[in-house]
């Protein structure tokens, strides 16, 4: 079964890649071994990232258009937002991607957090790999934008892609230093709105220091996604970080992050927040914490 499924998900097979990226999520048995089986890859992964009511979704759309008309297979991850209860995904972006879902050069899938405090699902390691060998030229992930936890997306994407709106000043200042530490490149999103301009000349002030930790300065885009103004330039800034980006350092450290993650998950495997809490409550009463999970420490 795993040759002919790894040998559908090569050429392609839509069916297939959904099937394995469910597997992956479930830790069906043998989904170690074929993802060890995997050939290194280059595709860039684009993070589209940033505060709810950025337009992420819709700058993802309008990134999809641009992409698949320069001829290019595109996958999309969307993270949604999963309830701490069921860990349900709310499925919101599927809604403004919808005119792509019959399209045969793009694949999307909507992921829950599942309780993930980045913003990530827990598994988007491996499911990006995956779809990486199912031959696509760019993997765009959109996170579910949960303030300054988001720059997990850092450890995973080639290029970050920080999405804000000229309203945002006050939530900028908030964010400001872990945004420094992770955008590649900025976007002021629905820049037709009023105070546009004068946002973008402030938010290069209040950037300024983080320009001095890099090579190239970051550029900031303006865009007004649901007019797919701006696109054409974002695509070119993500085009030059790629090009910009290939130094064996940049790479040597989202490697190790990503290998830091997948140890870390695998020592984790076992103990879940389910199983935790039924313990919990098995104890009665208040419960000193750091007492509860000595016998997990194994020290």
């Amino acid at each position: 079964m795993w040759r002919q499924l790894k040998n559908d998900i090569e050429n392609g097979n839509s069916r297939a890649i959904a099937r394995c990226i469910s597997f992956i999520e479930n830790e069906v048995a043998g989904m170690e071994e074929l993802l060890a089986s995997l050939p290194p890859s280059a595709t860039p992964v684009l993070g589209i990232t940033g505060p709810p009511g950025a337009g992420k979704s819709t700058l993802t759309d309008s990134l999809i258009g641009f992409l698949v008309a320069e001829g290019h297979k595109i996958a999309v991850l969307c993270v949604d937002p999963s309830s701490p209860f069921n860990l349900g995904a709310l499925l919101g972006d599927r809604i403004r991607m919808s005119q792509w879902y019959n399209n045969p050069d793009v694949f999307i899938r909507s992921l829950a957090t599942r309780g993930s405090l980045g913003g990530l699902h827990p598994k988007i390691i491996e499911i990006t790999d995956l779809l990486k060998f199912a031959g696509f030229d760019f993997i765009i992930v959109e996170t579910v934008g949960v303030g300054q936890s988001e720059i997990e997306i850092a450890g995973l994407a080639d290029v970050t892609v920080v999405t804000i709106v000229p309203e945002a000043g006050d939530e900028v200042q908030t964010m400001k230093a872990g945004l420094m530490e992770i955008a590649d490149v900025f976007v002021v999103n629905k820049s037709d709105r009023p105070g546009a301009d004068a946002f973008v000349r402030n938010l290069k002030l209040m950037l300024a220091p983080a320009f001095a930790n890099h090579t190239e300065e970051i550029e900031i885009i303006k865009t007004s996604a649901i007019n797919k103004d701006g696109i054409a330039e974002l695509l070119l800034a993500i085009k030059k970080v790629l090009k910009n980006s290939s130094s064996k350092e940049r790479k040597g450290w989202l490697l190790a992050e990503k290998a830091y993650q997948l140890i870390r998950h695998h020592r984790m495997r076992d103990i879940t927040k389910a199983d935790l809490k039924k313990e919990i409550e098995a104890v009665g009463g208040e419960v000193n914490v750091y007492r509860f999970i000595q016998p997990y420490l194994g020290n």
